[in-house]
């Protein structure tokens, strides 16, 4: 259960208007109460709507973690309009906004791949590359958690990893 992890922040899939929904959002919104609404709500009205790809923190209410780093990912289109780009950016630009924060512990779901239907298989390996680039030229983030729904999930992100660990050697 992503809403209790006890890392120093969990990343949210969110939608562009940061007010809660369904999956991981709305489950994240429940647990953490209603601090986070409101934080969400001022974010928006300085700056509107979050596009795709890009990432905010707010406080984490009544969870474990200290904070909440709420990314919108993309909708999957077959995979002709960019949507491996703008998931990378989402794994990429959480990690940059925890290290900005001084944050050294985070925990991702799979972002995209509920209702916006990005095939899991392909989303684990941009997920899995884009974290390991950061790290890469990165200090300062100590460890990664993703926090996977189900075993087809769990597996994925396995095969994924293992893939891209052949890639290294």
């Amino acid at each position: 259960d992503l809403t209790e992890q006890v890392t120093d922040a969990i990343v949210n899939a969110a939608n562009s208007g940061l007010m809660g929904g369904g999956g991981v959002d709305g489950a994240i919104h429940a647990a953490g109460g209603p601090r986070i609404l409101e934080d969400c709500i001022q974010i928006v009205k300085r700056s509107g709507r979050l596009p795709p790809g890009h990432a905010v923190i707010t406080i984490a209410g009544n969870m474990p973690s200290r904070f909440v780093i709420h990314t919108v990912g993309p909708v999957w289109h077959g995979g002709t309009k960019g949507e491996a780009r703008t998931l990378e950016s989402c794994y990429k630009e959480s990690l940059k906004l925890a290290k900005e924060k001084g944050l050294h512990t985070v925990s991702f779901p799979s972002i995209s791949t509920g209702a916006y239907g990005y095939p899991i298989d392909l989303a684990a390996a941009v997920a899995l590359k884009a974290v390991m680039e950061f790290l890469e030229n990165n200090m300062g983030i100590d460890e990664v958690i993703f926090v996977l729904w189900g075993k087809q999930s769990y597996d994925a992100y396995d095969k994924a990893l293992r893939d891209l660990e052949k890639k290294v050697k």
